[in-house]
Protein backbone atom coordinates (compact mmCIF):
# COMPACT_ATOMS: atom_id res chain seq x y z
CA UNK A 1 0.00 0.00 0.00
CA UNK A 2 1.34 3.43 -0.94
CA UNK A 3 1.51 6.23 1.58
CA UNK A 4 1.99 9.84 0.64
CA UNK A 5 1.82 12.98 2.72
CA UNK A 6 -1.31 14.81 1.50
CA UNK A 7 -0.89 18.11 -0.29
CA UNK A 8 -1.81 21.08 1.87
CA UNK A 9 -1.82 24.75 1.08
CA UNK A 10 1.62 26.19 1.69
CA UNK A 11 1.91 29.31 3.89
CA UNK A 12 2.32 32.41 1.74
CA UNK A 13 5.40 33.44 3.69
CA UNK A 14 7.30 30.30 2.74
CA UNK A 15 9.15 31.33 -0.39
CA UNK A 16 9.70 28.40 -2.69
CA UNK A 17 13.42 29.06 -2.96
CA UNK A 18 13.78 28.66 0.80
CA UNK A 19 11.95 25.33 1.15
CA UNK A 20 15.14 23.27 1.08
CA UNK A 21 17.36 25.53 3.19
CA UNK A 22 15.87 24.73 6.65
CA UNK A 23 16.08 21.00 5.95
CA UNK A 24 19.68 21.32 4.81
CA UNK A 25 20.60 23.18 7.99
CA UNK A 26 18.98 20.47 10.13
CA UNK A 27 20.71 17.67 8.26
CA UNK A 28 24.09 19.40 8.47
CA UNK A 29 23.53 20.16 12.14
CA UNK A 30 23.07 16.45 12.88
CA UNK A 31 26.27 15.57 11.02
CA UNK A 32 24.51 13.48 8.39
CA UNK A 33 26.65 14.83 5.54
CA UNK A 34 29.91 13.87 7.25
CA UNK A 35 31.93 11.03 5.72
CA UNK A 36 31.64 7.45 7.01
CA UNK A 37 35.07 6.28 5.96
CA UNK A 38 35.16 3.36 8.39
CA UNK A 39 31.76 2.07 7.29
CA UNK A 40 32.77 2.16 3.63
CA UNK A 41 36.16 0.58 4.37
CA UNK A 42 34.45 -2.36 6.05
CA UNK A 43 31.86 -2.65 3.27
CA UNK A 44 34.52 -2.59 0.55
CA UNK A 45 36.67 -5.13 2.39
CA UNK A 46 33.76 -7.53 2.95
CA UNK A 47 32.57 -7.20 -0.63
CA UNK A 48 36.09 -7.81 -1.96
CA UNK A 49 36.43 -10.91 0.20
CA UNK A 50 33.05 -12.18 -1.02
CA UNK A 51 34.06 -11.70 -4.66
CA UNK A 52 37.38 -13.44 -4.01
CA UNK A 53 35.58 -16.33 -2.31
CA UNK A 54 33.26 -16.82 -5.30
CA UNK A 55 36.17 -16.70 -7.77
CA UNK A 56 38.11 -19.19 -5.64
CA UNK A 57 35.07 -21.48 -5.52
CA UNK A 58 34.81 -21.35 -9.32
CA UNK A 59 38.44 -22.42 -9.60
CA UNK A 60 38.05 -25.22 -7.01
CA UNK A 61 34.80 -26.69 -8.34
CA UNK A 62 36.28 -26.72 -11.83
CA UNK A 63 34.73 -27.93 -15.05
CA UNK A 64 31.42 -29.00 -13.56
CA UNK A 65 27.82 -28.05 -14.17
CA UNK A 66 27.68 -27.20 -10.47
CA UNK A 67 30.01 -24.28 -11.20
CA UNK A 68 27.16 -22.55 -13.03
CA UNK A 69 25.38 -22.14 -9.70
CA UNK A 70 28.19 -19.85 -8.60
CA UNK A 71 27.01 -17.32 -11.19
CA UNK A 72 24.21 -16.48 -8.74
CA UNK A 73 26.39 -15.18 -5.86
CA UNK A 74 28.76 -13.61 -8.37
CA UNK A 75 25.85 -11.61 -9.82
CA UNK A 76 24.74 -10.64 -6.31
CA UNK A 77 28.17 -9.32 -5.32
CA UNK A 78 28.73 -7.73 -8.72
CA UNK A 79 25.65 -5.63 -7.97
CA UNK A 80 27.09 -4.79 -4.53
CA UNK A 81 30.26 -3.67 -6.30
CA UNK A 82 28.23 -1.46 -8.63
CA UNK A 83 26.47 0.12 -5.65
CA UNK A 84 29.86 1.06 -4.23
CA UNK A 85 30.78 2.55 -7.61
CA UNK A 86 27.51 4.49 -7.56
CA UNK A 87 28.35 5.95 -4.14
CA UNK A 88 31.81 6.90 -5.37
CA UNK A 89 30.26 8.79 -8.27
CA UNK A 90 28.46 10.99 -5.74
CA UNK A 91 31.64 11.51 -3.67
CA UNK A 92 30.06 9.81 -0.67
CA UNK A 93 33.07 7.72 0.28
CA UNK A 94 36.12 9.99 0.52
CA UNK A 95 36.66 13.71 0.91
CA UNK A 96 39.08 13.93 -2.03
CA UNK A 97 37.73 13.60 -5.57
CA UNK A 98 40.87 11.82 -6.71
CA UNK A 99 40.33 9.05 -4.14
CA UNK A 100 36.69 8.66 -5.17
CA UNK A 101 37.79 8.56 -8.81
CA UNK A 102 40.26 5.72 -8.16
CA UNK A 103 37.68 3.78 -6.15
CA UNK A 104 35.19 4.23 -8.99
CA UNK A 105 37.64 2.97 -11.60
CA UNK A 106 38.40 -0.09 -9.48
CA UNK A 107 34.80 -0.99 -8.69
CA UNK A 108 33.22 -0.11 -12.05
CA UNK A 109 35.83 -0.64 -14.77
CA UNK A 110 38.10 -3.24 -13.25
CA UNK A 111 35.78 -5.38 -11.12
CA UNK A 112 32.49 -5.12 -13.03
CA UNK A 113 33.52 -4.10 -16.55
CA UNK A 114 31.39 -0.95 -16.77
CA UNK A 115 32.63 2.58 -17.41
CA UNK A 116 32.74 4.88 -14.38
CA UNK A 117 33.01 7.99 -16.59
CA UNK A 118 30.00 7.02 -18.72
CA UNK A 119 27.87 6.17 -15.70
CA UNK A 120 28.78 9.33 -13.78
CA UNK A 121 28.02 11.58 -16.76
CA UNK A 122 24.65 9.94 -17.40
CA UNK A 123 23.69 9.62 -13.74
CA UNK A 124 24.56 13.21 -12.84
CA UNK A 125 22.31 14.46 -15.66
CA UNK A 126 19.54 12.27 -14.24
CA UNK A 127 20.00 13.74 -10.75
CA UNK A 128 19.90 17.31 -12.08
CA UNK A 129 16.51 16.76 -13.74
CA UNK A 130 14.93 13.51 -12.50
CA UNK A 131 12.09 12.20 -14.67
CA UNK A 132 12.19 15.31 -16.85
CA UNK A 133 10.83 14.35 -20.25
CA UNK A 134 13.45 16.33 -22.19
CA UNK A 135 16.45 16.35 -19.84
CA UNK A 136 16.65 13.05 -17.95
CA UNK A 137 18.56 10.44 -20.00
CA UNK A 138 16.92 7.67 -17.97
CA UNK A 139 13.50 8.42 -19.52
CA UNK A 140 14.67 9.20 -23.04
CA UNK A 141 12.76 7.10 -25.60
CA UNK A 142 14.67 4.00 -26.61
CA UNK A 143 13.63 0.36 -26.31
CA UNK A 144 11.14 1.44 -23.65
CA UNK A 145 9.03 4.61 -23.65
CA UNK A 146 8.07 6.39 -20.43
CA UNK A 147 6.20 9.52 -21.61
CA UNK A 148 3.05 9.96 -23.69
CA UNK A 149 4.74 12.42 -26.06
CA UNK A 150 7.33 9.82 -27.02
CA UNK A 151 4.75 7.31 -28.26
CA UNK A 152 3.87 9.20 -31.46
CA UNK A 153 5.77 7.95 -34.47
CA UNK A 154 6.56 4.51 -33.03
CA UNK A 155 5.94 2.05 -35.83
CA UNK A 156 6.89 -1.49 -36.72
CA UNK A 157 9.00 -3.35 -34.19
CA UNK A 158 9.33 -0.28 -31.94
CA UNK A 159 5.55 0.01 -31.76
CA UNK A 160 5.31 -3.68 -30.86
CA UNK A 161 7.83 -3.16 -28.05
CA UNK A 162 5.84 -0.21 -26.69
CA UNK A 163 2.55 -2.10 -26.82
CA UNK A 164 4.00 -4.92 -24.75
CA UNK A 165 6.62 -3.05 -22.72
CA UNK A 166 5.03 -3.76 -19.35
CA UNK A 167 5.39 -7.51 -20.00
CA UNK A 168 8.85 -7.08 -21.50
CA UNK A 169 10.37 -4.93 -18.76
CA UNK A 170 11.81 -7.62 -16.53
CA UNK A 171 12.91 -9.87 -19.42
CA UNK A 172 14.71 -6.86 -20.89
CA UNK A 173 16.43 -6.30 -17.54
CA UNK A 174 18.20 -9.62 -18.18
CA UNK A 175 20.09 -7.82 -20.95
CA UNK A 176 21.00 -4.78 -18.86
CA UNK A 177 24.32 -6.19 -17.64
CA UNK A 178 25.53 -6.54 -21.22
CA UNK A 179 24.02 -3.19 -22.19
CA UNK A 180 25.94 -1.36 -19.47
CA UNK A 181 29.20 -2.79 -20.79
CA UNK A 182 28.39 -1.92 -24.40
CA UNK A 183 27.41 1.65 -23.50
CA UNK A 184 30.64 2.09 -21.55
CA UNK A 185 32.74 0.96 -24.50
CA UNK A 186 30.84 3.23 -26.90
CA UNK A 187 31.37 6.17 -24.52
CA UNK A 188 35.16 5.90 -24.83
CA UNK A 189 34.94 8.02 -27.99
CA UNK A 190 33.45 10.90 -25.97
CA UNK A 191 36.13 10.90 -23.30
CA UNK A 192 39.30 12.96 -23.19
CA UNK A 193 42.39 11.06 -24.44
CA UNK A 194 43.93 10.49 -21.00
CA UNK A 195 40.63 9.39 -19.48
CA UNK A 196 39.95 7.17 -22.50
CA UNK A 197 43.26 5.34 -22.08
CA UNK A 198 42.76 4.69 -18.36
CA UNK A 199 39.13 3.63 -18.71
CA UNK A 200 39.82 1.52 -21.79
CA UNK A 201 42.78 -0.32 -20.29
CA UNK A 202 40.86 -1.17 -17.14
CA UNK A 203 37.88 -2.42 -19.16
CA UNK A 204 40.27 -4.55 -21.19
CA UNK A 205 41.90 -5.88 -18.02
CA UNK A 206 38.49 -6.87 -16.65
CA UNK A 207 37.53 -8.67 -19.86
CA UNK A 208 40.87 -10.47 -20.03
CA UNK A 209 40.75 -11.64 -16.40
CA UNK A 210 37.09 -12.68 -16.71
CA UNK A 211 37.70 -14.69 -19.88
CA UNK A 212 40.93 -16.22 -18.55
CA UNK A 213 39.28 -17.45 -15.36
CA UNK A 214 36.30 -19.03 -17.09
CA UNK A 215 38.15 -20.53 -20.07
CA UNK A 216 40.87 -21.94 -17.81
CA UNK A 217 38.37 -23.62 -15.50
CA UNK A 218 35.41 -24.42 -17.77
CA UNK A 219 34.87 -25.81 -21.22
CA UNK A 220 33.95 -23.14 -23.81
CA UNK A 221 30.28 -24.16 -23.73
CA UNK A 222 30.02 -24.04 -19.94
CA UNK A 223 31.99 -20.78 -19.87
CA UNK A 224 29.51 -19.18 -22.28
CA UNK A 225 26.56 -20.38 -20.20
CA UNK A 226 28.21 -19.03 -17.04
CA UNK A 227 28.68 -15.60 -18.67
CA UNK A 228 25.07 -15.51 -19.88
CA UNK A 229 23.69 -16.52 -16.48
CA UNK A 230 25.96 -14.16 -14.55
CA UNK A 231 25.25 -11.12 -16.73
CA UNK A 232 21.50 -11.83 -16.91
CA UNK A 233 21.13 -12.06 -13.13
CA UNK A 234 23.39 -9.05 -12.63
CA UNK A 235 21.23 -6.98 -14.99
CA UNK A 236 18.00 -8.20 -13.40
CA UNK A 237 19.26 -7.32 -9.93
CA UNK A 238 20.15 -3.78 -11.02
CA UNK A 239 16.78 -3.46 -12.77
CA UNK A 240 14.99 -4.48 -9.58
CA UNK A 241 16.99 -1.86 -7.66
CA UNK A 242 16.48 1.05 -10.08
CA UNK A 243 12.97 0.41 -11.46
CA UNK A 244 10.95 1.46 -8.36
CA UNK A 245 12.71 4.78 -7.88
CA UNK A 246 10.99 7.06 -10.42
CA UNK A 247 8.89 5.02 -12.86
CA UNK A 248 5.24 6.06 -12.57
CA UNK A 249 6.05 9.27 -10.71
CA UNK A 250 5.33 12.78 -12.11
CA UNK A 251 7.25 13.63 -15.27
CA UNK A 252 7.84 17.38 -15.71
CA UNK A 253 8.53 18.88 -19.14
CA UNK A 254 9.29 22.28 -20.60
CA UNK A 255 5.73 23.45 -19.96
CA UNK A 256 5.61 22.33 -16.33
CA UNK A 257 5.74 24.57 -13.30
CA UNK A 258 9.31 25.30 -12.30
CA UNK A 259 10.08 23.48 -9.05
CA UNK A 260 12.81 24.26 -6.57
CA UNK A 261 15.31 21.58 -5.55
CA UNK A 262 13.12 20.14 -2.79
CA UNK A 263 10.01 19.66 -4.92
CA UNK A 264 11.92 18.59 -8.02
CA UNK A 265 13.55 15.72 -6.13
CA UNK A 266 10.74 14.70 -3.76
CA UNK A 267 7.82 14.80 -6.20
CA UNK A 268 9.57 12.65 -8.81
CA UNK A 269 10.96 10.01 -6.42
CA UNK A 270 9.55 7.04 -4.55
CA UNK A 271 10.90 5.32 -1.43
CA UNK A 272 10.66 1.60 -0.72
CA UNK A 273 9.81 0.39 2.76
CA UNK A 274 11.88 -2.31 4.38
CA UNK A 275 14.57 -3.11 6.89
CA UNK A 276 18.27 -4.05 6.78
CA UNK A 277 17.74 -6.74 4.15
CA UNK A 278 16.01 -4.28 1.81
CA UNK A 279 18.75 -1.72 2.45
CA UNK A 280 21.39 -4.30 1.55
CA UNK A 281 19.69 -5.71 -1.53
CA UNK A 282 18.84 -2.28 -2.97
CA UNK A 283 22.11 -0.63 -2.00
CA UNK A 284 20.38 2.16 -0.09
CA UNK A 285 18.49 3.25 -3.22
CA UNK A 286 15.27 2.42 -1.41
CA UNK A 287 15.81 5.82 0.28
CA UNK A 288 15.54 7.45 -3.13
CA UNK A 289 14.04 10.71 -1.90
CA UNK A 290 16.78 11.31 0.64
CA UNK A 291 19.45 10.26 -1.85
CA UNK A 292 18.19 12.72 -4.45
CA UNK A 293 17.96 15.56 -1.96
CA UNK A 294 21.47 14.86 -0.63
CA UNK A 295 23.42 12.95 -3.33
CA UNK A 296 26.69 13.10 -1.39
CA UNK A 297 25.17 11.81 1.85
CA UNK A 298 26.85 8.54 2.91
CA UNK A 299 24.59 5.55 2.43
CA UNK A 300 24.26 4.60 6.14
CA UNK A 301 22.94 8.10 6.93
CA UNK A 302 20.03 7.96 4.48
CA UNK A 303 17.75 6.06 6.87
CA UNK A 304 18.64 8.55 9.62
CA UNK A 305 17.70 11.48 7.40
CA UNK A 306 14.37 9.95 6.38
CA UNK A 307 12.33 11.06 9.45
CA UNK A 308 13.67 14.60 9.04
CA UNK A 309 12.76 14.74 5.36
CA UNK A 310 9.33 13.19 5.91
CA UNK A 311 8.50 15.67 8.68
CA UNK A 312 9.72 18.62 6.62
CA UNK A 313 7.57 17.57 3.67
CA UNK A 314 4.58 17.15 5.97
CA UNK A 315 5.03 20.68 7.31
CA UNK A 316 5.14 22.10 3.77
CA UNK A 317 2.32 19.90 2.46
CA UNK A 318 4.56 18.23 -0.12
CA UNK A 319 3.65 14.61 -0.99
CA UNK A 320 6.24 12.14 0.29
CA UNK A 321 5.72 8.84 -1.51
CA UNK A 322 6.69 5.57 0.15
CA UNK A 323 5.46 2.08 -0.66
CA UNK A 324 6.34 -1.60 -0.42
CA UNK A 325 8.62 -3.26 -2.96
CA UNK A 326 5.91 -5.32 -4.66
CA UNK A 327 3.58 -2.33 -4.96
CA UNK A 328 6.40 -0.21 -6.38
CA UNK A 329 6.89 -2.69 -9.22
CA UNK A 330 3.14 -2.78 -9.77
CA UNK A 331 3.09 0.99 -10.11
CA UNK A 332 6.09 1.04 -12.45
CA UNK A 333 4.65 -1.68 -14.70
CA UNK A 334 1.23 -0.02 -14.60
CA UNK A 335 2.81 3.19 -15.89
CA UNK A 336 4.51 1.32 -18.74
CA UNK A 337 1.24 -0.36 -19.63
CA UNK A 338 -0.63 2.95 -19.60
CA UNK A 339 1.94 4.55 -21.91
CA UNK A 340 1.56 1.72 -24.41
CA UNK A 341 -2.26 1.79 -24.36
CA UNK A 342 -2.74 4.10 -27.40
CA UNK A 343 -0.80 1.67 -29.59
CA UNK A 344 -2.78 -1.31 -28.33
CA UNK A 345 -6.00 0.53 -29.20
CA UNK A 346 -5.02 0.94 -32.85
Amino acid sequence: MTTAVPVRERPAAAARGSEFAPLLRTVKGQGLLERRTGWYARSIALNTLALAAVVTAVALVGNSWWTLLLAVPLALFSARTSFIGHDEGHYQIAGRRSVNRVLGLIHANLLVGTSAAWWNDKHNRHHANPNHVDKDPDVAPDVLVFADEHVAGRTGFKAWLTRHQAWLFFPLCLLEGINLKVQGIKDLRRQEPRERVVEGLLLLAHAAAYATLLLTVLSPGKALLFVLLHQALFGLHLGLAFAPNHKGMPMPDGNSERWGHLRRQVLTSRNIRGGPVTDWLLGGLNYQIEHHLFPNMPRPHLRLAQPLVRAHCRDLGIPYTETGAVDSYRQALGHLREIGEPLRAE
